[in-house]
């Protein structure tokens, strides 16, 4: 079955630039196109969408606030930034209220359909490394993540511990602490502080 795609972008340019790349894509289909907010969620009332494409700078609403909104209301639907080099404070914002990455409005096919996978799969897709990841510590791509290991990286920034996160997650100890060896290890990290500073520089949190 097709990956079902909305494309929320009031640049018509951009609008078609993304149809036309994955109108022959295999396993992809945009099932619609928004300009605004207020278009995009009465598109989602009516439609099933598997992964929307979201525009930070819309014009009635910001792209960060419309993905909160998606988020509440249609769960089912992951969400990835679509943005500019100059946006890094507003993409970390966006991932904050539940985007799966981010794209950059340039990107190639390529890039394209493997956020559309990887986000599909559960996972994070971000095509652009922020300035102060240098290429010897970071990884060339964001590491692939379960939802789980979100919330445990997300919850290990803030500073909480093992048996915290653990009682805020209703997992065991022992489980965190493998969600915890896991991250370290996707993110080529040998400790939490390492690994909290890359996530960051990545605007994984």
């Amino acid at each position: 079955m097709s990956v079902r795609i909305l494309i929320v972008d009031d640049h018509p340019l951009v609008l078609e630039g993304l149809k036309s790349l994955l109108a022959d894509a295999e396993g992809v289909q945009v099932v619609g196109t928004a300009t605004n907010a207020i278009e995009a969620i009465a598109f989602l009332k009516g439609n099933e969408v598997d992964i929307a494409f979201l525009d930070i700078n819309l014009p009635d609403i910001s792209g960060i606030d419309l993905c909160k909104k998606v988020k509440d209301q249609f769960p089912e639907v992951k969400t990835l930034a679509l943005s500019t080099f100059n946006e890094r404070a507003y993409v970390s914002r966006m991932i904050q209220n539940g985007a799966s990455g981010y794209l950059i409005k340039s990107s190639g096919k390529e890039d394209i359909l493997e956020a559309i996978a990887q986000v599909q799969a559960g996972g994070y897709f971000m095509n652009v490394q922020f300035d102060q990841v240098t290429p010897a510590t970071a990884p060339k791509t964001v590491p692939f993540l379960t939802r789980r290991e979100k919330e445990v990286l997300v919850l290990i920034a803030e500073g909480l511990t093992n048996p915290q996160i653990a009682e805020q997650l209703f997992i065991s100890v022992t489980t965190v602490n493998s969600h915890r060896q896991n991250l370290l290890i996707k993110f080529e990290v040998s400790n939490t502080a390492s690994l909290i500073k890359l996530a960051a520089g990545l605007g994984l949190i």
